[in-house]
């Protein structure tokens, strides 16, 4: 039911409150990779082909280029076949017979095939780039694009690190092996195969010899395969974690430096090092093991061929030009045959990180727009029976939540640190969606619109602002890109963010990251002013003057008044003087709105209100 309209005197405990304001529970030491489900290891069996064939579609708007490298790749590899044979001609004709004319037609013959092979070859690879590069920008558009529609939720489970990791590290492996390892895979087969058939043909007791030297090379690769697959995603999992680190440490340095912590945030870092490291060296000793064994028995194959070879030439069952033209053609065979250890180890990799890639992708938002439309929006806004429980949290954050805030009035929230006023507001934009009962906007819920307007018509300034690396200017038209120098001025000036002007290139200056080149509330003026800017219907403030001086304070808050008074305002108060910005004052206890009036009577008849602010030193004013 909803509460009451106007001032009571029911009590509720405070000290029982959710602990949940404005996220779920985050580990307690944040510099510590978490054991998310981002950050433990698949086993071996996930890391299979499926993953990475759902991938192909982003292959087909290259069709046509992927033709014409395949038929160049195709045609090189034949005439690499073909010259060793021209070389048997020439040795068993024209040298055999001592005709020293008939040689030269021949070595051009040979000469042109091989000009022309190294031509294949360059058009091949000029092909391939374009190809693969564009395929990697597409994936990764996708991936960041759906990184954008998960909700908040997703983002507060997982690792930046992690992400990061995949729309980077993984995306590369993919692309490597996509754009050479799939199309080298097909080749070496391919060329394994024919010079095999041809060594047979042409003496079949050494191409004996050498079908049986495979044998044991196809063993070791399988074994080699199944333990491969295991560690490479021990690794990208590990590297993910020291990205985490890195970055984590990067954005607090100034914490870092304040608490004279770089030792231990050096340790933690050297930690997940050494971890990488440990991890690495076990897959190059894995990797040695097995391209030693590559090149060892092709080695022995070509001694052994060359001395059984020697002794056919000497009793007269084999030619010179023919023992000369099997060595060769099986010499071909060593860089093929390393070379699909390569790829194979390549495939693995690019396994994994189509399975790390496709974790991400596979997660489907929770929170998606409807087709509602609101033709003329006033910015009525309801919370009709709203609750919210973190998933995971047995605990609800927010129940059965009545409120209504009537176009272009203004409320404020109150209620201990904790008890879910962050919540509450997020509820509004959809940052979160309510577990029961509705938001409703001008009586439409807000889950049937789609986010886009949504978002549109509601602004939203946070206590802790984010500022991205860009310009002052790029900063504040985030949320309007068509803004005007006259609005722009305006924001700032009702933001009491006149400072820009005086940095360096004004509002050209680019701040640093997360706005670490200004102070706590030049970073809140800014965004305050950039919400501002954006001319929503509804204003949510949450608790966005709190780094404010008061003299500083004062001043946006007459200014905000004149804003107030053409938006829906909802503004999560802490202290007394942004009480006073607005007409009525929502009591949040123990997850729900207990008490709603103005702040005079709530002062005088709700003790729990009086509480809460009775440590503001601007309690005597608030109380005129």
């Amino acid at each position: 039911m909803p509460p009451d309209t106007g001032p009571t005197t029911a009590s509720a405990n405070n000290a029982d409150t959710p602990a949940a304001d404005t996220a779920p529970p985050t580990p307690p030491t944040p510099l510590t990779p978490p054991t998310s489900p981002a950050s433990r290891p698949l086993p071996a069996r996930r890391a299979r082909a499926g993953s990475l064939w759902r991938l192909k579609s982003y292959l087909r708007p290259y069709v046509t280029r992927l033709v014409a490298i395949w038929v160049l790749s195709f045609a090189a590899v034949a005439i690499g076949i073909t010259i060793p044979l021209i070389g048997r001609e020439i040795i068993d004709g024209p040298v055999a017979r001592g005709d020293t004319g008939a040689v030269p037609p021949l070595a051009l013959l040979a000469l042109g095939l091989g000009v022309t092979e190294a031509l294949l070859v360059f058009l091949r690879r000029w092909l391939l780039a374009a190809a693969v590069l564009g395929l990697e920008t597409r994936i990764r558009d996708d991936l960041y694009g759906h990184l954008q529609r998960l909700p908040m939720g997703f983002h507060a489970s997982w690792q930046s690190g992690q992400l990061l990791s995949r729309a980077t590290t993984d995306l590369s492996t993919i692309r490597r092996f996509l754009g050479f390892g799939l199309l080298f895979l097909v080749l070496t087969t391919v060329q394994i195969a024919t010079v095999t058939g041809l060594l047979l043909h042409m003496y079949w007791p050494l191409g004996l010899l050498v079908v049986v030297s495979a044998v044991p090379i196809v063993f070791t690769t399988l074994r080699f395969k199944r333990e491969y697959i295991t560690i490479s995603r021990r690794v990208q999992d590990e590297q993910g974690d020291l990205a985490t680190v890195v970055e984590e440490s990067a954005a607090g340095i100034r914490t870092i430096k304040a608490f004279g912590r770089g030792p231990y945030v050096s340790g933690i870092f050297e930690k997940e090092a050494l971890k990488v490291y440990g991890t690495s060296m076990e897959k190059v000793r894995l990797s040695a093991r097995f391209f030693t064994f590559l090149e060892v028995i092709p080695n022995i194959t070509l001694a052994l061929v060359l001395l059984l070879g020697a002794l056919a030439v000497g009793s007269g069952t084999l030619t010179l030009g023919t023992l000369v033209a099997f060595a060769t053609l099986m010499l071909q065979l060593v860089w093929p045959v390393s070379a699909l250890g390569f790829i194979l180890t390549m495939g693995q990799e690019a396994m994994t990180a189509a399975d790390r890639v496709m974790e991400v992708l596979d997660t489907e938002p929770e929170i998606v727009g409807g087709t509602g439309v609101i033709e003329r929006p006033r910015g009525h806004l309801r919370f009709e029976g709203a609750g919210f429980t973190f998933p995971g949290d047995g605990r609800p954050v927010l129940r059965d939540v009545w409120l209504e805030v009537r176009p272009g009035e203004t409320v404020a929230v109150v209620g201990a640190t904790g008890s879910g006023k962050t919540t509450l507001t997020s509820l509004v934009p959809r940052l979160h969606d309510v577990g029961a009962g509705r938001v409703t906007i001008d009586g439409v819920d807000v889950r049937d619109l789609p986010l886009p307007t949504l978002r549109s018509m509601v602004a939203t300034a946070f206590e802790e602002p984010t500022l991205f690396s860009m310009s002052v200017r790029e900063n504040l038209t985030l949320g309007r890109h068509d803004a005007s120098e006259e609005e722009i001025a305006e924001a700032l000036r009702i933001a009491q963010a006149g400072f820009v002007h005086a940095l360096p290139w004004g509002l050209e200056t680019r701040i640093g990251e997360q706005g670490m080149s200004l102070s706590g509330g030049q970073r809140q003026r800014l965004a305050l002013a950039r919400a501002v800017l954006s001319r929503p219907r509804i204003l949510v403030l949450d608790d966005t003057l709190s780094a404010l001086d008061v003299e500083t304070e004062a001043l946006v808050e007459e200014a905000l008044r004149h804003v107030l008074r053409e938006a829906t305002g909802i503004v999560v108060a802490h202290r007394a003087s942004t009480v006073l910005l607005a007409d009525r004052v929502a009591l949040l206890l123990d997850g729900t709105i207990a008490h709603v009036g103005e702040h005079h009577e709530l002062m005088a008849n709700v003790p729990e209100y009086r509480a809460l602010l009775s440590a503001d030193p601007d309690i005597e004013e608030a109380r005129l």
